[in-house]
């Protein structure tokens, strides 16, 4: 099932839904209105339909700052307390080379090379549980 959220318009990143994950791609550029309507969205759609990852590809994205940086962090933040995993793929050498040099860590992020390895990854883990969901002990 693949369903687009939200409506493509200007400022807008697309988020499409596939299965159980979110998949937004970057490309270029994210400016501060964007991004701040891009972390509105994605935590609308998780709350609204209980997905389990989202997965960031920046395979398009050749050169990264701080506020890219500080925008995957807090996107990963406010999808882990929405009981959700975050994957970026798609990193280029020369953008990981620029976050380390950059001190940004990106806790709570996982990655990929690639945009089907992070699908791969997100599957493989072990599904958290969802809120308001009855909670499973271990014997």
């Amino acid at each position: 099932m693949n369903d687009a959220y939200p409506r493509p318009a200007t400022g807008h990143v697309p988020v499409l839904r596939i299965g159980d994950v979110l998949l937004v791609t970057l490309q270029g550029d994210l400016h501060d209105s964007t991004a701040q309507q891009l972390q509105q969205d994605l935590a609308e759609t998780i709350s609204r339909t209980g997905v389990r990852g989202v997965l960031i590809d920046i395979s398009g994205v050749e050169i990264v700052d701080s506020f890219l940086g500080r925008v995957l962090a807090e996107i990963a933040a406010q999808v882990k307390l929405l009981a959700a995993r975050t994957v970026v793929a798609g990193m280029r050498p020369a953008v990981a080379i620029t976050l380390v040099e950059l001190g940004l860590t990106l806790p709570g992020l996982s990655t990929a090379l690639s945009t089907e390895a992070g699908m791969e990854l997100l599957a493989q883990q072990a599904p958290a549980p969802r809120p308001g969901s009855p909670r499973q002990e271990s014997p």
